[in-house]
């Protein structure tokens, strides 16, 4: 195992490594292209689904719901959420768009066309990130577990701990989340990494260090809070787009071994 990876388990999990066969690798984003991103944008969830991006934007007074243009940046239909209520994640399912609030324990959906709004869900507790992998929608809520929701009700199925070296994630780390085969990538609030996580077992398979996207004078320009967080996934290029909270650029990459 690395040094950086051993250090970052150690800073995450606050405690000695435990002995283990299997390590967890660490991957890099390797960057394929780079696209504007409007950095009023405090990016809470992100998707990629008909040649466009669709973000969810957070903050009182300022969360919305926008189709956005690709190589522009800029959005080509915007909905403003009401003051009370605070964006988070995004996902589509079938002709819907659902996007989560975080603290109103309200899921609003929309009509993927029209970005007109259809009908309300209810939950319990926070909401943060959501991924649908075809079956099930699995949704973060600012701690250390993953929900397994029904697509149609959003009725709670299973919720699960997410593990790293056999140690149970600390809270308030899982956050914006994208399904990919098998697998969920799930950015680690407030820093710099993406955890992979197997689905099935909860198991972080892979630690993504994306600390070197931006520039050190791209960093110092960002306000405090301005972190890594947004990922989508384009099936027919394969390659992820990730970005963060009021970023500049938006990368299209791939996660290699460094």
């Amino acid at each position: 195992m690395t040094t950086i990876l051993k250090l970052l388990i150690v800073i995450i999990l606050s405690q000695a490594l435990p002995a283990l066969a299997q390590e967890t690798p660490l991957l890099v984003p390797q960057v394929l292209n780079v696209y504007p991103h409007d950095s009023s944008a405090f990016t809470q969830g992100l998707l990629w689904d008909g040649g466009a991006l669709y973000e969810s934007t957070g903050l009182w007074g300022q969360s919305s719901l926008r189709r956005v243009d690709l190589e522009t940046g800029e959005p080509e239909a915007s909905i403003a959420l009401a003051d009370t209520y605070f964006a988070e994640g995004l996902e589509r399912v079938g002709e819907r768009l659902i996007q989560l609030t975080w603290q109103a324990g309200l899921a609003f959906v929309y009509d993927f066309e029209t970005l007109v709004r259809i009908d309300t869900l209810e939950y319990e507790g926070e909401g943060w990130g959501l991924c649908y992998d075809g079956r099930y929608l699995f949704m973060s809520d600012g701690g250390s577990h993953l929900s397994i929701r029904e697509p149609e009700s959003f009725q709670l199925i299973f919720r699960g701990a997410v593990t790293l070296e056999g140690q149970v994630l600390p809270p308030q780390l899982l956050n914006e989340l994208e399904c990919v085969g098998e697998q969920i990538y799930a950015n680690a609030w407030n820093t710099d990494y993406i955890f992979r996580i197997d689905k099935f077992t909860g198991v972080v398979t892979a630690v993504i260090d994306a600390s070197a996207l931006l520039t050190a004078a791209e960093r110092d320009s960002l306000s405090n809070g301005s972190v890594l967080n947004g990922i989508a996934y384009n099936n027919e290029s394969e390659t992820f787009y990730i970005t963060g909270k009021n970023w500049p650029k938006l990368f299209e990459v791939v996660f290699i071994e460094p």
